[in-house]
């Protein structure tokens, strides 16, 4: 057994305040089929360039076995032949065959590769190494659904790697163990996901209980110390009083008595403070996953978009395979499938008003209002209350939504050019969320997000009830969250 140490492990960004993580300790076995979660902005990312030395922290990480980083920078004007000589051909070909690759991918150029072939590429070529422990960095941010079930299965075949994925389905068919990093740390379990999470929310469950058992204590000792440091200082006052009959008070015993209860007032308190200190150690490490809101606007009845026979061009090159028709009506959630490059966000493009030339007809609801999640976030720079007056919406709503969405409060005032590609994500979900529309379209929008936030997200969607129009590879956010599918595989002719 060779195993990965990491002791006492600590980082904070230059210029930053806040560490991304402190005294960070776990043990992993480098044969574990690890997947690594956690919220956007904990540090995933970061420890992965930790593990490889492409950053420096405080602390101790230990291990028998070289870390091999994915993704990594490609010689794009090169063929895969030409990158990687030292790997013999009959090698690059069994294992490319395996992520179902044509081996004519070997002879390209790899800059006329797709993000999704030079993705499955990379890996191949990976795992070809013999004394590597693979760190993969979400891997699916470029796979279609078919592709994600692919490289899904090719992992569950090997051993001995540290995979970032937000894909419920994705890491129960490839991991046999779950590295969490919370608030307070580190914790390692064997299972899958599914397995981590029936366990967390049961831990969480057990922690919300015994929290409400110390609110009721707390209550009831602050009660009594109340009582008690009333009594003294009632009994205290007493001393300089006389009895209705004129006796002389001793003011000795009164005293005594009076010091009595405030001693006993002070040890309530004590105590109080040790069980509110217990009741805030129990939640430090629940992930609370705060409720969402949409305001759609009311649509009149009859279809929001209608396309019949579309088909929309790139120059004189066809988006789409074969014309598509199909009508959205007020309240559903259609989710547009397909393998990449089949035409799903250039039709939402062309929904959107982009202008695209196209043949067929489409029609869209008299002032039909549209709120947009794009895929690229490339462009997202600056402050979030400069976004926010940017886009027209109401900034501390903005804000509001993304500290449920997991954003610290001093996460809300960097620049979104320094974010993580996940909480730029989140930027534009959370505008898309402050704007009343009648139709949303989103197109990928769960890419780089946390697994905590797609719950609220889908939780959202099926409570709020918005007209959605979606492209998302994530297959149980689909299943949960689509009234209807759509191929675009097999659209009518």
């Amino acid at each position: 057994m060779s195993l990965c140490s990491v002791s006492h492990l600590s980082f904070t960004y230059e210029g930053s305040y806040t560490p991304v993580f402190e005294d960070l300790t776990f043990q992993l076995d480098t044969r574990w089929k690890t997947g690594l979660i956690g919220r956007n902005g904990r540090g995933k990312t970061t420890l992965l360039q930790l593990l490889t030395g492409q950053l420096t922290g405080t602390g101790t990480i230990a291990a028998s076995v070289s870390f091999s980083l994915f993704p990594y920078a490609l010689p794009l004007e090169q063929t895969a032949r030409q990158a990687f000589p030292h790997l013999a051909d009959w090698e690059l070909e069994r294992e490319i065959s395996r992520l179902e690759l044509d081996p004519d991918c070997l002879d390209r150029p790899m800059g006329t590769l797709s993000p999704g072939q030079r993705a499955k590429l990379q890996l191949a070529v990976l795992f070809l190494r013999e004394d590597g422990f693979l760190l993969i960095d979400e891997p699916t941010n470029h796979l279609d659904l078919e592709g994600r079930r692919v490289v899904s299965r090719y992992l569950r075949s090997k051993d001995g790697f540290l995979l970032v994925s937000h894909d419920r389905d994705f890491l129960d068919g490839c991991v046999d163990h779950i590295l969490y990093l919370g608030p307070e740390g580190a914790w390692v379990q064997r299972g899958n996901y599914s397995q981590w999470k029936t366990d967390k929310d049961a831990r969480d469950n057990a922690q919300r209980e015994e929290n409400a058992r110390l609110g009721k204590e707390i209550h009831r000792l602050q009660d009594a110390a109340r009582r008690a440091s009333q009594w003294s200082d009632r009994t205290e006052a007493g001393k300089y009083g006389s009895t209705n009959s004129g006796l002389r008070v001793d003011r000795g015993y009164v005293g005594h008595k009076a010091a009595k209860m405030m001693k006993r007032s002070k040890a309530l308190e004590r105590r109080r403070e040790a069980a509110v200190e217990e009741k805030s150690r129990l939640l430090r490490d629940v992930e609370e996953i705060e409720s969402l809101q949409v305001s759609p606007l009311p649509c009149r009845r009859g279809p929001l978009v209608e396309l019949k026979e579309v088909v929309p061009f790139y120059g004189e090159t066809p988006a789409c395979a074969q014309p598509v028709t199909f009508q959205l009506l007020p309240g559903e959630r259609l989710a547009l499938q397909g393998a990449n490059g089949c035409g799903k966000s250039t039709l939402l493009h062309l929904i959107e008003g982009q202008a695209l030339p196209f043949t067929g007809e489409l029609r869209l609801a008299s002032g039909l209002v549209l709120s947009t999640v794009a895929q690229d976030t490339s462009s997202l720079r600056g402050s979030l209350s400069q976004y926010a007056q940017d886009c027209g919406i109401e900034e501390s709503l903005y804000k509001a939504i993304l500290r449920k969405l997991g954003f610290s409060r001093s996460q809300l005032e960097g620049d979104l050019s320094r974010m993580s590609s996940g909480q730029k994500k989140k930027a534009l979900i959370a505008r898309s969320l402050c704007q009343k529309a009648h139709l949303y379209l989103w197109d990928e929008p769960l890419n780089f997000i946390d697994l905590p936030a797609r719950l609220q997200i889908e939780e959202l969607l099926l409570e709020g009830k918005p007209t959605l129009l979606f492209v998302e590879h994530d297959a149980a956010f689909t299943r949960r969250i689509a009234t209807r599918l759509l191929s675009l595989n097999s659209c009518p002719l």
